[in-house]
């Protein structure tokens, strides 16, 4: 029994290092740069939601005004902060004429306070090109146009870039990474690329570009107006208009320390982990394929050593390795922790329980608050 489970803890952790090695040049695609030539320049309004975020809305603001080769305004829907949010974003606009404080509606039922905002937003951009970013990313000057000249180049209708997650607490630097493990780990990139299947959509909520026609056409945000999770469900409802998506690195473009502290980052998974992992379709393959890769090489490692079987106990230390392999290169890759890849088998059965939480919590009918908002 130990020598089957141990071959199959080889078999399973090779699937997400195999996975990652394919989807690697594929998700690291290398970008264009801005040439001086001159002429006009690419216009995009950059869309910020924001609620409750004084310790960020001035730093991500100012990264965007300071964007080059493209011409930018910057909007910001205050969604009735409680602190000095739309305070600093009314200095901001006092001080610059490409920024616009905008007061956001009451929100009404059914919808998620972030997908009512970004509605919002799209509406009163000045420009074609629309970007959509988290309140706490900081992009680079050059993030903007790169972004822009790879769309042109692909023609893709909405093009998703992770930015570089900055993590402090240690459970941040558990957790933050299991994005980079999942998304390279488990979706057949080469699939997403030649196809609209809505099955293959993916993105980070972060950061999206896409152009007005291509937005409405996809239904607005109004198409996903319950949800929490637009990384996943904006890129789908693209898909299911029958448009192209994509989503690439972007850890050399922005910066975002998405989550500060255990129990912020606890929350954050919970908040909308159904409609992602634990949904009760997919959970318990996933729960197999995680805990299998990850977990069982390191319980067959153990009962190896305990009952002296060497065959059981070279897989298993193989199986091991294989394991930890995929949080290393992405470790390396995005300048992500090496202490959090050194505990993947820690980590991983941990993001599980969370996911049974979360489904455990829906089905009883419970919401995580976020924001001071359920929806």
């Amino acid at each position: 029994m130990i020598l089957l489970l141990s071959v199959a803890g080889v078999l399973l952790a090779a699937i997400p290092l195999l996975m990652l090695l394919r989807n690697l040049p594929l998700y690291c695609v290398k970008l264009p740069k801005p040439d001086d030539g001159g002429g006009s320049l690419p216009a995009v309004s950059v869309l910020i939601p924001a609620r409750d975020e004084e310790a960020s809305i001035g730093a991500s603001v100012g990264a965007a005004l300071a964007s080059e080769n493209v011409a930018v305004e910057v909007v910001v829907l205050d969604d009735h902060s409680t602190d000095r949010t739309g305070e600093i974003v009314k200095q901001l606009a006092e001080q610059d004429p490409r920024v616009r404080h905008v007061a956001g509606k009451p929100l009404p039922d059914g919808w998620n306070g972030k997908q009512f905002a970004c509605m919002q937003l799209a509406a009163m951009a000045k420009f074609d090109r629309i970007v959509f970013l988290d309140a706490d990313v900081r992009l680079q000057t050059d993030a903007l146009v790169r972004l822009i000249m790879r769309q042109e180049q692909t023609n893709v209708a909405l093009l998703s870039a992770f930015p570089h997650q900055q993590t402090g607490t240690w459970l941040e630097k558990w957790l933050i990474p299991m994005m980079h493990y999942l998304l390279l780990g488990f979706l057949p990139m080469v699939m997403m690329r030649r196809t609209t299947d809505a099955r293959f959509a993916a993105g980070c909520g972060q950061l999206f570009l896409t152009r007005q026609k291509d937005y409405q056409r996809a239904g607005t945000h109004q198409a996903i107006r319950g949800s929490r999770h637009d990384g996943i469900k904006l890129p789908r409802v693209f898909r299911e208009a029958g448009l192209i998506t994509d989503v690439i690195d972007g850890t050399e473009l922005a910066e975002c320390r998405m989550y500060i502290g255990a129990m912020a980052v606890i929350r954050g998974v919970l908040k909308n982990a159904v409609e992602g992992i634990a949904n009760p379709r997919i959970i318990v393959v996933f729960t197999v394929l995680l805990l299998g890769a990850s977990v069982l090489p390191v319980a067959t490692l153990i009962a190896s050593l305990l009952t002296g079987q060497s065959i059981p106990l070279v897989l298993s230390i193989v199986a091991v390795v294989l394991c930890h392999f995929p949080r290393v290169i992405a470790a390396a890759r995005f300048r992500q922790s090496f202490f959090g890849a050194a505990c993947h088998t820690l980590a991983t059965p941990l993001f599980v329980a969370l996911q049974w939480v979360a489904l455990l919590n829906h089905l009883a009918g419970r919401t995580v608050s976020w924001r001071g908002r359920t929806q």
